[in-house]
C-alpha cells in the first residue's frame, strides 16, 4: 500500500487524514501548527517536521492549506516538497488555489519526474468528517486513475475534469453558486424575521420546495443556534471569490452577482469576523 504525506491540518485537512488512517493507509503529516497533527499522531499518523520531510517519507504528498501564497511556500519553499527527490511520487494539492499555480506546479513536477494534481474540494467541514466532500480533479488522466482509490476515501464525489488547472476552474464554479445561495439564504432569514414570520416553520417550508440547498439546510440551522464556527472561514471563501473574479475578467465575463457577494464577505472582515464561518454573513444584519 502507497505510503501517504498530508501537509496541513485545519478544519478539513485533519477529517481526511482520519479517513485514510482509517483505512489503514500509513500517514505522514505536517502542519505549520505542530499541536494540531497531536490526535492524529495518537491515532497513527507520524508527524515530519517540514513539507520536504514529509515528502520524503511518502510515495503521494497531499497538501491543503489555506491561500495561494501558502501552497507556494509549502512546494517551493527552502525546506519544501520539491527540495525532496519528487521523482516518481504524485503530488496532490486540495488547497483551493488559481489555475494558474496549478499548472507552474504540474509543469515543475514533470520536470523531475513526478506527477501533480489540482484536487479542490467542496462540502466544507461536515463533507470531510462524513467523508462526503466533492472533489474535483485537473491534471493527467492516468495519474488520476492511479489514485482515484485513495480520493474516494474521503469523497462522496469524485470526477476528473481535464488538463491542470481544470479542478481549480471547476471549484471556481461551484464557488460562484455558493455565492449565490449564501445570500439569499441570508437574506431569506432577514426578511422572515423582519416580517414577524416564525423563521424555523419558513425554514421547513422551503426547505421542501423549489428554494431547498445546501446552504440553507446546513447553515441555516447553524445561524438560529448563533453558531458561527468555521465550517469554511470567511477569509478563505473572499480568497476564492476573488480569484473567481479575477479568472472570470481573464475570459472577458462579468459576474455581478458573485462581485456583490465579494462586496458583502469584504464588508464582513472589515467588521472583524474574518475567522467565522460563512455563515456569519448574516452579522451584516443581525449582530447582538
Amino acid at each position: 500500500m502507497k505510503k501517504i504525506g498530508f501537509i496541513g491540518t485545519g478544519v478539513m485537512g485533519a477529517s481526511v487524514v482520519i479517513h485514510l488512517l482509517n483505512a489503514k493507509y500509513e500517514v505522514t503529516v505536517y502542519n505549520r501548527t505542530k499541536s494540531k497533527t497531536d490526535d492524529l499522531v495518537k491515532l497513527g499518523a507520524t508527524w515530519q517536521e517540514t513539507p520536504q520531510k514529509v515528502t520524503e517519507a511518502s510515495d503521494i504528498i497531499f497538501s491543503m492549506v489555506g491561500f495561494p501564497t501558502d501552497v507556494e511556500g509549502i512546494y517551493y519553499g527552502e525546506e519544501g516538497v520539491f527540495k525532496a527527490d519528487v521523482a516518481g511520487k504524485i503530488l496532490i494539492d486540495m488547497t483551493t488555489s488559481t489555475p494558474s499555480l496549478a499548472g507552474k506546479i504540474a509543469e515543475t513536477a514533470s520536470s523531475l519526474g513526478a506527477s501533480s494534481l489540482d484536487a479542490p474540494v467542496s462540502g466544507g467541514d461536515l463533507g470531510a468528517k462524513n467523508g462526503t466532500l466533492t472533489t474535483m480533479v485537473g491534471g493527467d488522466q492516468d495519474t488520476f486513475n492511479q489514485v482515484e482509490e485513495i480520493l474516494n476515501v474521503f469523497s462522496g464525489k469524485v470526477n476528473f475534469q481535464g488538463a491542470p488547472g481544470s479542478g481549480q476552474h471547476t471549484k471556481m464554479a461551484n464557488q460562484i453558486m455558493i455565492a449565490g445561495t449564501m445570500t439569499g439564504m441570508t437574506e431569506l432569514l432577514v426578511y422572515a424575521k423582519a416580517a414577524n414570520l416564525d423563521v424555523e416553520k419558513v425554514l421547513d417550508t422551503v426547505g421542501g420546495g423549489s428554494a431547498a440547498n445546501w446552504s440553507l439546510t446546513n447553515y441555516a440551522p447553524r445561524i438560529l443556534k448563533q453558531d458561527y464556527t468555521p465550517g469554511f472561514f470567511v477569509k478563505h471563501f473572499v480568497k476564492d471569490l476573488n480569484i473567481a473574479l479575477t479568472e472570470a475578467e481573464k475570459m472577458g465575463i462579468d459576474l455581478p452577482a458573485t462581485q456583490k457577494a465579494r462586496d458583502l464577505y469584504e464588508s464582513l472582515i472589515d467588521k472583524g469576523f474574518e475567522n467565522d464561518g460563512t455563515q456569519a454573513l448574516i452579522k451584516l444584519w443581525w449582530n447582538n
